[in-house]
């Protein structure tokens, strides 16, 4: 299933999650499993967060790109459109590209 994602873009090129693990790299074209990483703050979601569409009205684009992803394993979360709609939570995901 295609899917996107807005990621973080570092100053290196590479890409990182927004919230949660974010010191962790995010490497295009390979496969990746979730883990789960418990923050304080955040509800425990576990899988890759990911839209049906590139929007997410209530997250600053700022130092940020959406990423297209291929996505295996998933479910339908949903959420208001204030939020992006429907979420969808892969247990595996791979970012094709950034758009």
């Amino acid at each position: 299933m295609k899917a996107y994602k807005l990621m973080r873009l570092m100053k290196d090129g590479t890409l990182s999650s927004l919230f949660i693990n974010r010191r962790n790299r995010i490497p295009l074209n390979i496969w990746l499993d979730a883990k789960p990483f418990p923050t304080k703050g955040y509800a425990y979601r576990k899988g890759w967060h990911c839209t049906l569409e590139p929007h997410a009205p209530h997250l600053s684009e700022k130092d940020r790109v959406w990423v297209e992803v291929e996505l295996e394993k998933y479910s339908f979360f949903e959420r208001p459109i204030s939020q992006g709609g429907t979420w969808v939570l892969a247990q595996k995901m791979k970012v094709i590209r950034i758009i």
